[in-house]
């Protein structure tokens, strides 16, 4: 019980762990656990989308893929160029006490392998859950938003992916709430 809640605890360093690349872009922030949680309904979206998909081991790897940066942080790409990061140690350190531990490292590798269509799918849900969320900074003026679009698009394998990315691009990200321009928003209240 003692590795279980340690394990438990250790995941909450998920939402304390900022995702380091924003400090680039010059707007924004988010959290690891955030990220990890549009990945998740990325995830699940893409499943929809394909059928094919085993749906279980996607949104299980959604949930998984991140873990490691509990223990060794967000790199970002420019923290890539100088800095080594032992994910492989993290991943072993982390899960060696767990009686399910194994489990957790197998989806781990699989998402590091590139090899089953879920996985490119997790990699897919991964870099969209990237573009929502800097396509939102561009639509709210941040210069560079598109340019990093530009090049996450570029990441995607999956047709799912490539087209959920495409409209999401063309998608203004306050449509969902803000789309009908109505009296409500003068009074408050619907006719």
């Amino acid at each position: 019980m003692d590795s279980i809640a340690n394990f438990l605890f250790e995941v909450g360093m998920l939402s304390k762990t900022p995702r380091s690349g924003y400090q680039f872009l010059g707007s924004g922030k988010e959290s690891v656990a955030e990220h990890v949680l549009r990945t998740i309904f990325v995830g699940y979206a893409l499943c929809k989308m394909d059928p094919a998909l085993d749906e279980f081991r996607v949104l299980k790897m959604c949930t998984l893929h991140d873990l490691p940066e509990a223990r060794t942080g967000d790199m970002n790409y420019v923290n890539k160029k100088y800095v080594a990061v032992d994910e492989e140690k993290a991943v072993r350190e982390l899960t060696e006490h767990l009686f399910f531990g194994d489990d957790i490292k197998e989806f781990i590798d699989e998402f590091n392998r590139k090899e089953t269509k879920e996985s490119l799918a997790v990699r897919d849900a991964d870099q969209i859950a990237l573009i929502l969320q800097l396509k939102e900074y561009g639509d709210l003026g941040n210069k560079y938003a598109e340019e990093w679009i530009n090049y996450a698009l570029q990441r995607l394998t999956t047709a799912a992916a490539k087209e959920l990315a495409s409209k999401i691009i063309q998608t203004d990200s306050s449509n969902w709430w803000f789309k009908e321009k109505s009296d409500w928003w003068v009074n408050g209240k619907n006719k």
